[in-house]
C-alpha cells in the first residue's frame, strides 16, 4: 500500500447552498478535489422546465456564472480538480458554458462531460424497457424528465482522459467522490469493499455541512454557524477515510455529526444499492481520532445489480399555497375555522362552475405544532400567534385562480386578528410527481466528451446477486431488572431524518452503547408507526445498525406524496427525527440521566 491520501471537499449539498463553501475549501489548501452536488428530484423537474423554455438552459447556472467565474484562476493555480453534477438535464450546455469561461480567462483547463443519463430524447425507444419500482405502476403518458442514476466509472474515465473539470447530469451523489478515487487509486471495479467505502466517503460529504455540524441534534454544541466548515474526506488507498474540515472554521466534526450523516436517507443499511456496488454499512465504525477528526472504516461491498435506477417526473395538475397570520386569543381555533370557511366557499363556487372538487387539501396551523398532531403540547395549542398555511391541489388551473382570489377576503370577513397576507395572491404552480423505475444497464449508452466531441464509453456491466446474506443480528442485551423512570429519547440518542420520494427514514444512534437495550425495547416498528400515525400511511420497518449502536426506521408513504407533489409544510421529513426525539423511553431509575 502506497500511503497515498486523496483529499476531497464537499462544496455543495444542493442547488442553492452557500457561496462561501467552495472558496473556504479552496483557500484551506487541504483539498485535491472539490465535489459539487446540485441535484434532487425537484431540481431535475425545475431544470427540465428551464430547458423547455430555452434549449441552452437546464443546468445549475450558479455553478458557472458565480462559483467558477470567481474561482477559476485559483483552481488552476492550486491544481484542484472539480467534479459536479451541475449539468442537470443539459450537461452538454453546461460544459459549453464552462469551456467559454475557461477560454475567456485564458486558462488551459480541460473540461469533460458525461452524457447518457437523460432518457427523454430516446424515451420512445426505451419506454417499454422501463421496469416500475412499485409493482403494477404504469409510466406516465408524457415525461417532464427521466434520468438514470449513473455511477462513478464515467467520471473516472473523464479524469483519466485529462479532465480538470468534470460535469455530469444525473448520477448517484456518492459517485462524485468515488469517481476521483477510482482514478487516483486505480481500484478494480470488482474490489467491492473499496468501492463501498469510497461510496460511503461520498455519502458522508456530499451533503456539505450536514457532516460538519449542520442539522446536528446537539445544535447548541456547534460553534460559529456563520462560518461553518465544510467537510473534507481524507481517503487512504484501502478506502478508509478521515472526515475533517478546514482549520479556523466553525462547525463540528464528531462521532455524533458523522454518524447522523451516515444514517441520512438510507433504507436497509446492510443493502444500500448503488450502480457500482451494493454496500453493507451495518458494521461501519466511527471513531474520534482528534479535534474535528473522525475516522470511518468497515464498509463492505457486494456486486451491484444489472439495472440503473431511473427517476422520472411528470405534470399532474396544479397546486397553490396561501398563508395568513392570525393573532389573539384562540388563534389556532380561529385559523382552523378560517381554513374551513375558505375551502367550503370555494367548493361552492366550483360546483356552480362545474370545476370539480380539490384533489387534496392541507390545513396546517404553524406555531401550534401542527406537524405533531396528537403529540402537540397544551401550551402550543393555546398559542396567541399563528400562521395558517392552506394548501390545495386541483386538476384545473382555473379552479386555483378562484382559490387565490378567495384568500384575501378573510381579512375582513372572518376572524379578528387576521393579518400578514404575505406574498399576495398565491400563484398556481404545476404539481410535479415522481415516477421511479429501473432500466437495464445495457439498454443505456453512455458517452464522454473531453474535447468537444462525444464518443461512446464502453462500460463493463458488472453485476451479481446484490441481495446478499441477511445482516448478522447483534447480541441483544436485556435491560437491568428493577425500578424504571421515563426520559425522552433525546437524552439517549442522536437522530436524523431524510426522504426518498414519499418515504422517510429516521436514523437513531445511541449516545452510549449501553443505552441500546432501552431504545430497542421502546422503539419497536409498531411504536414508531403509532407515533407517526397522523402522517405515515404505510408500514414502518426497523433495521438494526450494530456498528453505530443504532437503528434505522423506514416510514413508507409518510410525506404526502413527497417533494413538490406534497402539500405539507415538511414534504421531506426534515423534522421527523426531531419529533421522534420526544418519544418516552423507560430506563433504569439508577441511570444518571
Amino acid at each position: 500500500m502506497s500511503g497515498k491520501v486523496v483529499r476531497i471537499g464537499g462544496a455543495s449539498a444542493f442547488w442553492g447552498d452557500s457561496m462561501t463553501a467552495a472558496p473556504q475549501l479552496l483557500a484551506s489548501g487541504a483539498v485535491d478535489y472539490l465535489i459539487f452536488d446540485y441535484l434532487a428530484e425537484i431540481t431535475m423537474s425545475i431544470m427540465a422546465r428551464m430547458r423547455a423554455k430555452d434549449p441552452a438552459q437546464g443546468y445549475a447556472t450558479d455553478f458557472v456564472a458565480v462559483t467558477l467565474k470567481r474561482l477559476l484562476p485559483e483552481i488552476a493555480r492550486r491544481r484542484v480538480k472539480i467534479v459536479a453534477n451541475a449539468g442537470g438535464v443539459n450537461p452538454a450546455a453546461c460544459a459549453a458554458a464552462i469551456r467559454a469561461l475557461v477560454a475567456e480567462a485564458g486558462l488551459g483547463l480541460k473540461v469533460g462531460v458525461v452524457l447518457g443519463d437523460d432518457l427523454v430524447p430516446q424515451i420512445d425507444r426505451l419506454k417499454d424497457r422501463l421496469q416500475p419500482m412499485e409493482p403494477g405502476a404504469a409510466p406516465p403518458d408524457r415525461f417532464m424528465s427521466a434520468n438514470a442514476y449513473l455511477g462513478a466509472a464515467p467520471i473516472a474515465a473523464a479524469l483519466q482522459a485529462g479532465a480538470d473539470i468534470v460535469v455530469t447530469g444525473r448520477c448517484v451523489d456518492s459517485a462524485l467522490c468515488l469517481g476521483p478515487l477510482l482514478h487516483e487509486f486505480d481500484w478494480d471495479l470488482r474490489d467491492f469493499d473499496r468501492l463501498a467505502t469510497g461510496s460511503l466517503a461520498g455519502h458522508i460529504i456530499e451533503c456539505g455541512a450536514q457532516a460538519s455540524g449542520g442539522l446536528f441534534t446537539d445544535w447548541q454544541d456547534v460553534p460559529d454557524w456563520d462560518n461553518i466548515g465544510y467537510p473534507i474526506a481524507e481517503v487512504a488507498e484501502d478506502g478508509s477515510f478521515t472526515v475533517t474540515k478546514p482549520a479556523g472554521t466553525g462547525g463540528l466534526v464528531s462521532v455524533g455529526t458523522v454518524s447522523e450523516q451516515l444514517v441520512y436517507e438510507i433504507g436497509d443499511p446492510a443493502c444500500y444499492r448503488l450502480p457500482d456496488v451494493t454496500c453493507d454499512f451495518s458494521a461501519v465504525r466511527i471513531e474520534q481520532t482528534g479535534e474535528n477528526r473522525v475516522r470511518v472504516s468497515g464498509a463492505k461491498g457486494r456486486p451491484p445489480g444489472d439495472r440503473y435506477k431511473v427517476s422520472a417526473t411528470y405534470l399532474d395538475g396544479y397546486r397553490a399555497v396561501a398563508h395568513l397570520t392570525i393573532g389573539g386569543i384562540d388563534a389556532r381555533a380561529k385559523a382552523e375555522r378560517t381554513a374551513a370557511a375558505i375551502l367550503k366557499r370555494t367548493r361552492q363556487i366550483f360546483a356552480r362552475l362545474n370545476l370539480g372538487d380539490y384533489r387534496a387539501s392541507s390545513v396546517e396551523v404553524l406555531g401550534a405544532e401542527a406537524m405533531y398532531g396528537p403529540h402537540a403540547t397544551q401550551a402550543a395549542l393555546a398559542v396567541r400567534e399563528v400562521v395558517l398555511k392552506l394548501s390545495v391541489s386541483h386538476a384545473e388551473k382555473a379552479a386555483l385562480d378562484i382559490f387565490a382570489r378567495e384568500i384575501a377576503p378573510a381579512g375582513t370577513s372572518f376572524s379578528a386578528g387576521t393579518t400578514g397576507f404575505f406574498g399576495g395572491r398565491p400563484a398556481p404552480q404545476p404539481v410535479v410527481r415522481l415516477f421511479s423505475c429501473f432500466i437495464a444497464k445495457d439498454a443505456l449508452p453512455v458517452s464522454l466528451d473531453t474535447d468537444g466531441t462525444a464518443r461512446p464509453l464502453s462500460l463493463p456491466v458488472i453485476a451479481g446477486d446484490d441481495a446478499g446474506a441477511p445482516a448478522a443480528q447483534p447480541d441483544r442485551a436485556a435491560l437491568p431488572a428493577g425500578p424504571t423512570k421515563t426520559v425522552p429519547l433525546v437524552r439517549l440518542a442522536w437522530a436524523r431524518s431524510g426522504d426518498k420520494g414519499d418515504d422517510s427514514n429516521i436514523g437513531v444512534i445511541a449516545r452510549r452503547a449501553d443505552y441500546l437495550p432501552a431504545i430497542r425495547a421502546a422503539l419497536t416498528a409498531d411504536a414508531v408507526q403509532a407515533w407517526f400515525a397522523h402522517l405515515a400511511e404505510g408500514p414502518v420497518e426497523r433495521f438494526e445498525w450494530p456498528g453505530i449502536h443504532g437503528f434505522n426506521f423506514l416510514l413508507h408513504r409518510a410525506l404526502g406524496g413527497g417533494g413538490i407533489a406534497s402539500l405539507r409544510n415538511d414534504p421531506q421529513g426534515k423534522a421527523y427525527a426531531q419529533m421522534l426525539l420526544d418519544f418516552p423511553v423507560p430506563v433504569p431509575a439508577a441511570w444518571p440521566l
